[in-house]
């Protein structure tokens, strides 16, 4: 059973980070739980509170990016009966224009509960990685 919750911890996760690297809003909808008590905190911004400010927070972020790829190390993964959180280091390679290459790493932090039988997530952290 335990394993079972992993597995499907993992692939929630993965789908969470397939809609981030399209910039895709429509997937980002789907993949997060529309409550007033999600939370999202974007490395060096301040906490968004509440569906409507972490989608849009989304959209700020799609608006601005022109291409995004993630490449996940040291994933942690747990599951406490209808919670589970993953904690990994994202290695990102972003483009703001078609010239403008960035990378870096971000400590990140995802809380997912099921609802109706589905993991939804109801929090996002990210914190840079310095040096």
């Amino acid at each position: 059973m335990l394993k079972e919750r992993i597995e499907e911890v993992t692939r929630a996760n993965q789908q969470f980070y397939e809609a981030f690297e399209r910039l895709d809003i429509a997937r980002m909808d789907r993949i997060w739980a529309h409550q007033e008590y999600v939370t999202c905190i974007h490395p060096g911004w301040t906490l968004q509170v509440g569906w409507p400010a972490v989608r849009d927070s989304w959209v700020l972020i799609f608006n601005n990016t022109f291409s995004m790829s993630f490449d996940l190390t040291e994933i942690q993964i747990q599951v406490a009966g209808d919670l589970a959180w993953v904690i990994c280091t994202e290695n990102i390679t972003a483009e703001q224009s078609a010239d403008e290459q960035q990378e870096s790493r971000v400590l990140a932090t995802n809380l997912f509960e099921r609802m109706e039988g589905q993991w939804k997530i109801i929090h996002h952290h990210g914190s840079p990685v310095m040096g």
